[in-house]
């Protein structure tokens, strides 16, 4: 019988950012960090006590922030940027294609507040297009960890890897369930429970909604394989292939628009090498509005419920 997983508390995965952007640059002293005014809200204010040399307070000025980050690379620096996920990416989308993705500078752009879960800031605020705005840029990587214990690992391994990485997470506390030791693999899928029934890939804060999804199938004897596909790009294929090939079925699960995010990744995956019954849970290209992280993700459908359905429906298709 596998072991179930369990949350050990709950913490926001911005200050994952926080902590781990701190005991990077302890160990890196190329690592600056850029904000547009939002210290506080991106947890970069231990950062800015411990090295006020090495942070930048740009303003609001996000355009301005992104070119300075790719000017800086040229001296050496590695320059985090921090604001809002909306402002890190369609505010300063001609920024980021031509002064960081085109020119392959060694640029991390962190962006909170990502998705429904920013809250009551409401639909403006609420990017759900990040992932396939940055997805779609030649030489971006995209990683969207699930938990604090992920999200703070992520931010000391991207100071590694030479080139442009979009870095998402989010707002409010959520469960901690990952390892706090564990290192992350740029581009590395992790199988959280092993199946042979469906396949289940989340990425982001809807890792934790498959956890329960896959133990509510559990207790009805269906045994989901689960995948944390905490890097968007470049994608595991050969984990998501070698899935599906035992499963024969598959659902994804983001806090994204179905359109563009990992489910589309996913899905052209599966057409180009072993097509197979897929199920998207996401967000059905419609904006979001102003409410409790809990009552948005129950009202536009990502939830454990929708996965465990969604499960079921996927299930039902491969064996019609």
């Amino acid at each position: 019988m596998r072991k179930p997983i369990v949350s050990k508390g709950a913490k926001d995965t911005r200050s994952g950012f926080g902590d781990g952007l701190l005991e990077v640059a302890k160990n890196n002293s190329r690592v600056v960090g850029l904000c547009a005014d939002l210290t506080g809200s991106l947890k970069m204010d231990t950062f800015q006590k411990e090295f006020p040399e090495r942070f930048f307070q740009v303003g609001i000025a996000e355009a301005n922030m992104m070119g300075l980050a790719a000017g800086m690379t040229i001296g050496g620096l590695i320059p985090y940027t921090g604001t809002f996920a909306n402002f890190s990416t369609g505010r300063v989308y001609d920024q980021i294609r031509q002064s960081i993705a085109y020119s392959h500078k060694n640029v991390k752009i962190c962006a909170s507040h990502a998705g429904l879960t920013l809250g009551e800031d409401g639909a403006t605020h609420q990017i759900l297009e990040d992932l396939g705005l940055m997805k779609m840029l030649p030489n971006m990587v995209v990683i969207n960890p699930c938990d604090y214990n992920q999200t703070k690992a992520a931010t000391i391994a991207i100071a590694d890897y030479e080139g442009p990485v979009y870095l998402r997470f989010g707002r409010p506390k959520w469960p901690i369930f990952m390892p706090d030791n564990e290192p992350f693999v740029i581009g590395k899928a992790i199988t959280l429970y092993e199946g042979t029934a469906v396949s289940l890939f989340a990425t982001g804060h809807m890792v934790w909604e498959a956890v329960q999804a896959a133990d509510r199938l559990a207790s009805e004897g269906i045994n989901a394989e689960l995948i944390n596909i905490h890097t968007i790009k470049p994608l595991d294929n050969d984990a998501i292939l070698a899935s599906v090939q035992k499963t024969g079925c598959a659902v994804t699960a983001e806090e994204h628009q179905i359109f563009g995010g990992l489910g589309e990744s996913i899905a052209g995956v599966l057409a180009r090498h072993n097509p197979r019954p897929l199920e998207m849970v996401g967000v059905q290209d419609t904006f979001g509005e102003s409410g409790t992280p809990e009552d948005l993700l129950q009202k536009y459908g990502l939830t454990a419920q929708a996965i465990y359905e969604a499960a079921k429906r996927a299930i039902a298709r491969k064996n019609a």
